[in-house]
């Protein structure tokens, strides 16, 4: 498929890498970049036979299958409603919109045109969350009880992000809808948030937007989501995730330490990884930068689904539910309070409620907990059903 790339920045630059990495058959067609010469720039970069800077011109031409949306958060809807109008495939950068509210006119949008929508949220792509995704819905760690996910760095490349009626926010809108929807895949997609906590503030940056956030997400089956953002964390950039279920855990480190570490003197001047602040002393370099964040995953599912007409793994509806989510955040960050997430529109689960966490272990004692000593006892922690007495049990194995 040719592909309209809107924008040619940091991340336009990221998918371009990706899309036209080991022969892959979908390519980059035009660019289009509010300024010329950047765009004539990154055509030159990747050999591309056309470009412009009128976005009705690369989305309307008649090459174009895909449009792929790498703007800045404040032009989305504008890309995404001229996509709708000439009916062309549309895949969007994180988040989808700068509030729910924003997110939803773009999925309506995309709905009543009846054209192919993707959200490209590439953390939920990388090789280790698939990985995780499948063993979690293969039972291997039980119920999900807890998940958190981090991203914390310096702060982002480009002067929008900063600005908070460009961005929408700070690293809540920036960092969090990764965290969020990284939740959301673990616990399942079809469960309902219903309450988040969140504490925001700007600590180190002159900005009107938080540059640090933590979060709860409560969800309607009793799992609980958390993120921790930051725009002030120095010495790269950090990616952790952790799930807790009640069969296991899972704990993924994505890319400050990923096994690869590299130390310099900094006499050969050159790019580390993303994020990084220095390019001396202890380095931690990443083997394939696109492949570890998800982007040749999350096109290869993107394209796949655009040709066997069926959804993404992460759609536009997904996009509107992260913004609505993040929408909370922002409301319980001045309220101090829980706030409940507004989801006027939910085709998920309904009803869902905390499962019980009463084990029989016989006629008279639920189970507590149960564990191998070091002596070889094995000891059993039990609570009498009649009066909730907490009794041990120990036998010799």
């Amino acid at each position: 498929m040719k592909i309209a790339m809107l924008g040619s920045g940091f991340i336009a630059r990221f998918y371009a890498t990706s899309l036209h990495a080991q022969r892959r058959k979908d390519f980059i067609y035009t660019v289009y970049s509010r300024n010329i010469d950047k765009a004539k720039r990154f055509a030159e970069d990747y050999h591309l036979q056309h470009f412009t800077d009128n976005m009705e011109e690369a989305i309307n031409h008649p090459e174009v299958d895909v449009v792929l949306i790498s703007l800045p958060n404040h032009l989305h809807e504008i890309a995404v409603s001229a996509c709708a109008k000439a009916k062309k495939h549309v895949l969007c950068t994180k988040p989808l919109g700068r509030t729910a509210a924003e997110a939803e006119r773009m999925l309506h949008l995309v709905e009543d045109a009846g054209i192919f929508a993707g959200y490209l949220e590439d953390l939920c792509y990388t090789p280790k969350f698939l990985k995780s995704v499948a063993s979690i819905q293969q039972g291997s760690i039980g119920r999900v009880l807890w998940t958190k996910s981090r991203e914390a760095h310096p702060g982002p490349h480009s002067d929008w992000f900063w600005d908070k009626e460009k961005s929408g926010g700070g690293a809540i809108i920036d960092l969090a809808c990764h965290c969020v929807e990284i939740s959301r895949n673990f616990i399942g997609k079809d469960i309902k948030p219903i309450e988040v906590m969140c504490w925001a503030d700007t600590q180190v940056h002159p900005i009107e937007a938080e540059d640090h956030a933590i979060g709860l997400v409560k969800f309607e089956n009793g799992a609980i989501g958390q993120f921790e953002v930051s725009w002030t964390f120095r010495g790269g950039m950090d990616l952790r995730d952790e799930v807790v279920g009640t069969e296991g855990s899972i704990w993924l480190n994505s890319f400050l330490r990923t096994g690869f570490e590299v130390f310099s003197t900094g006499k050969g001047a050159g790019y580390v990884a993303e994020k990084a602040e220095v390019n001396n002393g202890w380095l931690f370099p990443v083997g394939d930068e696109a492949h570890e964040l998800g982007y040749p995953n999350m096109f290869t599912d993107m394209f796949d689904a655009i040709e066997n007409h069926r959804e993404p793994q992460e759609t536009f509806y997904d996009g509107y539910v992260v913004n609505a989510i993040l929408d909370a955040a922002f409301v319980s960050a001045k309220s101090k309070q829980w706030e409940t997430v507004q989801l006027p529109i939910w085709r998920g689960l309904t009803g869902q409620t905390k499962p019980s966490v009463y084990k029989e272990y016989d006629n008279d004692h639920w189970l507590v907990k149960e564990e191998l000593l070091p002596n070889g006892d094995k000891k059993v922690i039990l609570k009498k059903k009649t009066t909730g007495d907490i009794v041990e049990v120990s036998t010799l194995v």
